[in-house]
């Protein structure tokens, strides 16, 4: 396994990239929303790239990478809805 860090991947960019737009778009959510919608879609969307992170770093344990990547896809699917 290479020295690499998790940040070094193109996923944990994407969503790094992804949870920072988030953020910027939701300051433009009604202020009713702010301790609902919009702490719900950053804390989801924040939560992907730390479980990649998490995964990565235990790589090699299997089962514990596949339970953190499929902790990320379910906080993604959070997000998305």
């Amino acid at each position: 396994m290479g020295t690499g860090s998790f940040k070094d991947l193109k996923v944990y960019q994407m969503a790094f990239k992804t949870a920072g737009d988030i953020f910027s778009i939701s300051q433009k959510f009604p202020k009713e929303e702010m301790y609902s919608l919009t702490d719900q879609i950053r804390r989801s969307s924040r939560a992907i790239c730390v479980n990649i992170g998490e995964g990565y770093r235990k790589r090699i344990y299997p089962k514990h990478f596949t339970s953190k990547m499929t902790d990320a896809d379910g906080e993604c699917t959070e997000t998305m809805i």
